[in-house]
């Protein structure tokens, strides 16, 4: 088993200072579910594992598919359901739901919000970089893209997480429902197939009272560390990416940041 990753920002209670940067994430109902029974879970748009639910919009929706036993499958969903996800009759294994979103953008108009996210994201480098490319620092335009993975376990949850071809996704290395993770949960975090060196990975854990604690984690050369994990606790883990956009015309973004998010759960012991 991996060393345990170091931790470069060590516990933050959910109680802090709120975020900058707004988390997206799929939310099941139950992340361990009997045989036979429905899986459901929602879109959630928040801080801290806190959000809104939010429904199926085709036009904000670029893919929603599930992995079952290993074989991609289109969720079937229609137009403003919430939850935007169920689905009865799975058989037992490791279910993977997935969801890109389409291009959504923020503008800012307060340079020291782009120093204060991206700081935040591990690539205060784009602050230069911005100034560098001659680009505005009074109003500007960032797009990004969500893309989304839950791991739920139906009946045994047996099976093991893997790519399934998001521009952005992080990989778990082990099961959660089935694996012994005393040692800690290896993931590794992919940019167009190929592992994101030194990416920065922040996890949101969650108890059965509601705290939520948040850790940061840099990964290796391989795109890959080792994070601790509790028995009884919901995980949220992220890793954002950035690149440079050429505007077109005034007012085009100049950046775009793509998202990973992984979510899953840790049984009690």
């Amino acid at each position: 088993m991996p060393t345990l990753s170091k931790i470069v920002v060590v516990a933050l209670s959910m109680f802090a200072a709120p975020l900058q940067a707004h988390e997206f994430w799929i939310d099941a109902e139950d992340f361990t579910v009997a045989s036979g029974e429905a899986v459901t879970a929602s879109f959630r748009n928040g801080e801290n594992m806190v959000g809104s639910a939010l429904s199926y919009i085709p036009a904000q929706s670029a893919r929603f598919d599930m992995v079952v036993n290993g074989k991609e499958i289109e969720v079937p969903t229609r137009i403003g359901n919430n939850p935007a996800f169920n689905v009865a009759g799975l058989p037992d294994g490791l279910l993977a739901i997935l969801h890109e979103t389409t291009d959504q953008s923020v503008t800012y108009t307060e340079w020291e919000k782009w120093v204060t996210f991206t700081d935040h994201k591990d690539f205060a480098f784009a602050q230069q970089a911005h100034i560098d490319r001659g680009l505005s620092q009074d109003t500007f335009r960032e797009n990004y893209r969500r893309y989304a993975k839950a791991l739920v376990a139906v009946g045994d949850g047996s099976g093991e997480d893997r790519l399934n071809g998001l521009k952005t996704e992080i990989v778990a290395g082990l099961n959660p429902y089935t694996d012994d993770l005393s040692g800690g949960l290896p993931v590794q975090v992919f940019l167009d197939g190929a592992p994101i060196a030194e990416a920065q990975f922040e996890m949101f854990e969650r108890d059965a009272a509601g705290e939520v604690v948040i850790t940061r984690h840099k990964a290796d050369d391989q795109g890959r560390a080792t994070l601790p994990m509790m028995p009884g606790r919901k995980y949220l883990i992220d890793s954002v990416q950035i690149e440079e956009l050429e505007p077109a015309t005034e007012g085009d973004a100049g950046w775009l940041t793509h998202w990973a998010a992984l979510t899953f759960a840790v049984p009690e012991a």
